[in-house]
């Protein structure tokens, strides 16, 4: 396979592989928006006591993916707006969450083949799946024309493919053969680290006999895991039909559906970055308190948290009280109280640049210790290439960000801004600090938008 462009930025707060599990809360928060899902049809009324695996609410525009209550409480509605607040929460008792009886009906619905489907849905485990082109959430009855899992985490920083199945490699073997299940001839494509591990030789040993899956080990470098890329250049074309995407926790979750019928109640979320005094994984379920992880982990007085990677996360807003559904990271980042003294004059010993500029380009690799502080000012872009050397997609971040300053939307979509991933490397090698990846996801809308127009005039005429 043959990669673009690609950047391995190296900061501090890299969580380490070991897993620790948070204390039980008392009350819960979970939010009823996520990257992906808007769980705006309500399950439950206010005061009602329920189970954990219970649904709460669905999201009506997204197949009613299920908002599932992770421990057994009582629902407060009103309590905080846009979260439902589960109170008087339990300790978790495992059982078995499907009843027998609708189980019989959807097989004669569905058939014996399509109960699985259901189950993957009902108990939480479709939520892990994506579009690898679109990242949207695929249809659970659709036939995709290949599945692509990955083991690969490569973004600073949210939780690593190793810390995800340590202890657990069995129960990911298990969850690709589960998968393998739900296919007729489609192919698994397994993506694997190219490295010498011990680990990484037994995670091969155990898969050697699938000779369904196709082992494609790739270079530890951001963002190659990204499954746009991955698709892109194992020639999967989208025109072909669905790609199925899902990474290490998915196929775990998988398992926990299909082999013991128990919902998906918990995550696997790192914490880490410059501002944690202590990087981790965590063992949490949706809805915890993020106060209860600030005061035990996090260092700084004043600090900016994202939900998702140094590179890709959205900022934690104020109202936010409890981890989200899709919640995979916690990125903080120390703010700065005051500016940086004749910051502009020092030679930069203590971070990094892609340009090879600062002093520190002498010391070698080394991680940075990053805030939230721009260290100067916006500038024009000057045309430095640096975005079009690191891109993955093959584009010219520079040439559409000039096209985009002269409204010459026509030229944006010629010089193919919908190849964009997303993925963050222009916006952070870019010398004049210019948000070139926020300018292309509202690129990517506004074309959007104007086709569509275009199609509905086509056929009222």
């Amino acid at each position: 396979m043959k990669f673009r462009g690609g950047y391995n930025i190296l900061l501090q707060g890299r969580p380490e592989r070991t897993i620790k599990v948070m204390p039980e809360p008392a009350v819960l928060y979970l939010p009823l928006r996520s990257h992906r899902f808007l769980f705006s049809e309500l399950c439950v009324e206010d005061g009602q006591r329920v189970s954990d695996g219970d649904v709460l609410a669905k999201d009506s525009n997204n197949y009613a993916v299920p908002l599932l209550a992770p421990r057994a409480g009582t629902v407060r509605l009103k309590a905080v707006e846009n979260h439902i607040v589960l109170e008087d929460v339990a300790h978790l008792e495992e059982h078995a969450d499907m009843d027998e009886e609708e189980m019989s009906h959807i097989v004669q619905e569905m058939g014996a083949a399509g109960i699985k489907r259901y189950k993957l849905l009902a108990l939480g485990a479709w939520q892990f799946f994506y579009d690898a082109y679109t990242g949207a959430l695929p249809d659970p009855l659709g036939k995709p024309q290949a599945i692509i899992v990955s083991t690969l985490s490569l973004e600073p920083f949210v939780a690593r493919g190793d810390a995800q199945l340590h202890r657990r490699l069995l129960n990911f073997t298990r969850g690709l053969e589960q998968l393998q299940s739900l296919l007729e001839y489609q192919p698994i494509y397994l993506v694997m680290p190219d490295i010498n591990s011990d680990f990484a030789a037994q995670v091969r040993e155990q898969i050697r006999g699938y000779a369904w899956a196709k082992l494609i080990e790739i270079p530890l470098k951001y963002p190659y895991y990204n499954f746009n890329i991955l698709a892109m250049s194992l020639g999967l074309k989208k025109d072909n039909g669905t790609i199925w995407a899902v990474r290490t926790e998915g196929i775990l979750a998988i398992d926990r559906a299909l082999t013991l019928t128990k919902p998906c109640l918990v995550r696997i979320v790192s914490v880490g970055g410059p501002g944690v005094k202590s990087p981790v994984h965590i063992k949490v379920m949706p809805g915890y308190p993020i106060q209860e992880i600030v005061d035990m982990y996090v260092s700084e007085p004043a600090v900016r948290m994202l939900n998702g990677g140094m590179l890709t996360g959205e900022p934690v807003g104020e109202d936010a009280l409890g981890l989200e559904a899709e919640c995979r990271g916690v990125t903080v980042l120390a703010e700065p109280a005051c500016r940086e003294f004749l910051g502009f004059a020092r030679p930069g010993s203590d971070r990094s640049s892609y340009s090879g500029c600062f002093l520190s380009s002498l010391r070698g690799k080394f991680r940075e210790r990053l805030t939230t502080a721009m260290r100067g000012e916006l500038r024009p872009c000057i045309s430095c290439n640096f975005c079009e050397e690191v891109c993955p997609a093959g584009i010219m971040p520079y040439l559409i960000h000039k096209y985009l300053y002269r409204d010459l939307i026509e030229e944006v979509g010629q010089a193919r801004v919908d190849l964009c991933v997303q993925c963050g490397l222009c916006s952070f090698v870019c010398p004049s600090k210019i948000n070139l990846g926020k300018q292309f996801v509202e690129a990517q809308d506004l074309i959007e938008e104007e086709l569509q127009h275009e199609s509905v005039e086509e056929e009222s005429e």
